[in-house]
């Protein structure tokens, strides 16, 4: 059974960005998108099934990213849901404000687009990779 990322994206050439890595990468998952924090909650408390994992902008209008964290984190059914920030900022306050939040990771926005595919790489080996019966 495929795996399925949730992307919350509010920036348009991010989003594009992140969907043409994802391409070029290892990861085979199905992919859905929000575009901002208010989407990303409806798509989650609507969703017949969640997504194995769940990467989170931490800055867009309605709801933001830390807000999102928050009730994904305090919701009895959404909270074993892996939530990784992927974020522009480096500032310490966001890493742990989001560390006390729940966030299951944190990764900073790579500059370069190989460095994207690698950081998609990275994050489906640890959370996208279909586990096998032995």
């Amino acid at each position: 059974m495929a795996k399925h990322l949730l992307i919350v994206e509010d920036d348009g050439a991010d989003l594009e960005l992140a969907r043409l890595a994802l391409e070029a990468s290892e990861v085979q998952c199905d992919l859905s998108v929000a575009r901002d924090g208010q989407e990303a909650l409806d798509l989650l408390r609507g969703a017949g099934v969640l997504p194995d994992l769940v990467l989170l902008d931490l800055n867009m209008p309605r709801v933001s990213g830390h807000e999102v964290l928050a009730a994904v984190k305090g919701d009895a059914t959404l909270q074993h849901v892996p939530v990784v920030v992927f974020s522009t900022s480096d500032e310490a306050r966001d890493r742990t404000r989001a560390r006390s939040a729940g966030a299951d990771g944190y990764v900073l926005k790579p500059q370069h687009f190989e460095e994207l595919i690698a950081a998609l790489n990275e994050l489906g080996q640890r959370w996208l990779t279909p586990v096998h019966p032995a």
